[in-house]
């Protein structure tokens, strides 16, 4: 047996922390995922600017904050620069951060195709599943570190421009500002959880063609039309099982007791999302003709 045979069937693992390391320092070098980053962290700067000039001297910014969801949030906002935080993940939530994952799972498998560096990853050796999981994992670290940069910097505006003390939770309940902190860092991991099902599916889609664009317009494309369908009640009987459909239930976590019933209904189906189409993404994979 030759030796290069002998390292051909040498058994590999599945998981590489040097390959997971160079791969996502590569994702986050990239001028696109800074520039993605980068409109994410401007956007709670703007919507406070904006709560901040309509109420002038600070005052209340419309209504109370008794209901659920971003409204009810921002009307907060002026008494507690903390819940520009939450204000600022709910306004998000629902099209920025998930279009931001979908155009770098997307891109993960179809820009190296189009890029002609797909086949030399797998002659690396890399094996076909082995870099599938690395390429899925670091999709997960932009989820979790989009989440998180929305968050600080809404933080630090909402600290700019607005009091800080104890937060008033929905369901009426006072806590501190270091548990209102915690809570704060709960609700932005729960929506990175949120963004897991985004991620699977656009890796499914990068798999089926070899165009980066293509890929991630078709990922943002999905996006939008799932968005449109959970909002018909026509299709109430549909939207349980559509992944976007208990992004929105982080907002349990401001209550005493922290209901969880929505929030593990969430969790079920971004797992439910990711098994289903981390399969199909896998099945297609390594049963593909690399040319690229």
């Amino acid at each position: 047996m030759s030796q290069a045979e002998a390292v051909a069937r040498t058994p590999r693992p599945l998981w590489s922390l040097g390959l997971l390391r160079s791969e996502i320092t590569m994702t986050f070098r990239r001028w696109r995922t800074l520039a993605l980053l980068a409109v994410l962290a401007g956007i709670p700067a703007l919507v406070g600017i904006a709560v901040r000039i309509e109420t002038g001297d600070g005052g209340p910014a419309g209504g109370g904050g008794g209901g659920e969801g971003g409204p009810a949030f921002l009307s907060q906002v002026t008494h507690n620069g903390l819940f520009l935080v939450f204000a600022s993940l709910a306004v998000t939530l629902p099209f920025f951060l998930p279009m931001s994952v979908g155009v770098i799972a997307g891109d993960s498998l179809a820009g190296e195709a189009s890029g002609g560096t797909l086949r030399y990853l797998l002659v690396a050796p890399a094996g076909r599943t082995r870099l599938l999981l690395v390429k899925y994992a670091t999709a997960l670290t932009f989820c979790l570190v989009s989440a998180l940069i929305v968050a600080l910097s809404a933080l630090a505006t909402g600290a700019l421009l607005f009091p800080l003390g104890e937060v008033t939770l929905l369901s009426g309940t006072s806590v501190s500002f270091g548990e209102g902190l915690l809570r704060a860092l709960a609700i932005a991991v729960a929506v990175a959880v949120s963004l897991t099902g985004v991620a699977a599916i656009g890796l499914f889609v990068s798999t089926l063609t070899s165009s980066g664009i293509a890929a991630m317009a078709t990922t943002v494309g999905l996006l939008i039309t799932v968005q449109i369908l959970d909002s018909l009640p026509q299709l109430h009987a549909l939207q349980p099982y559509l992944f976007p459909h208990y992004w929105l239930s982080f907002a349990d976590l401001l209550r005493d007791p922290v209901y969880w019933d929505q929030l593990a209904k969430n969790l079920g189906l971004q797992a439910l999302y990711a098994v289903v189409f981390g399969s199909a993404a896998w099945a297609r994979f390594t049963t593909r003709d690399i040319t690229a």
